[in-house]
């Protein structure tokens, strides 16, 4: 068992469910969508989005995942650690990027202030009516991998693909 700490509170982490196998079906459907969301669209972007979304949604396992990846795909150190601060670093990252990372946010924190029409406008202009279907659809994807890993429990660095 884990010990965590937040705040004033300490709770042990109980052992929670394998979603894989407590909801196989569902879990394949993830998986078809993630893959469907994917086709077409740059890797290196795929794992920057997934990368951010992850950060913003302070889910370890997925961004411990997503960062391996990208380095085992050829993406620079450089560029994975200003992901979390790429309005402050936007010369690390093509204008297609920086449309996409910003969707990203407003899509993974919808509820703080929907996706605002400049966001929206500037991944429309960047990107054709598929490739921001695409773009959608995997931010879509990762969000609900990151509250799968959140809610139950994944830890960091035990990734099983």
């Amino acid at each position: 068992m884990t010990t965590h700490t937040s705040m004033n509170s300490t709770h042990v982490a109980a052992a929670r469910l394998d979603f894989g196998k407590s909801a196989p079906k569902a879990f394949r459907a993830l998986i078809a969508f993630d893959a469907a969301a994917r086709e077409g669209i740059d890797p290196a972007l795929v794992e920057l989005i997934q990368i951010r979304s992850s950060h913003l949604n302070h889910c370890a396992y997925c961004l411990h995942m997503h960062t391996s990846d990208a380095r085992k795909a050829g993406e620079s150190e450089d560029r994975l650690h200003m992901v979390a601060v790429w309005r402050e670093a936007r010369h690390f990252f093509t204008e297609r990027e920086q449309a996409a990372l910003a969707l990203t946010d407003a899509m993974t924190l919808v509820a703080d202030a929907g996706v605002p029409d400049d966001v929206y406008a500037q991944a429309a202009a960047r990107f054709d009516e598929r490739e921001l279907a695409q773009i959608l659809a995997l931010i879509c994807t990762i969000n609900t991998w990151n509250r799968v890993a959140l809610s139950t429990a994944k830890a960091a660095g035990t990734d099983e693909r």
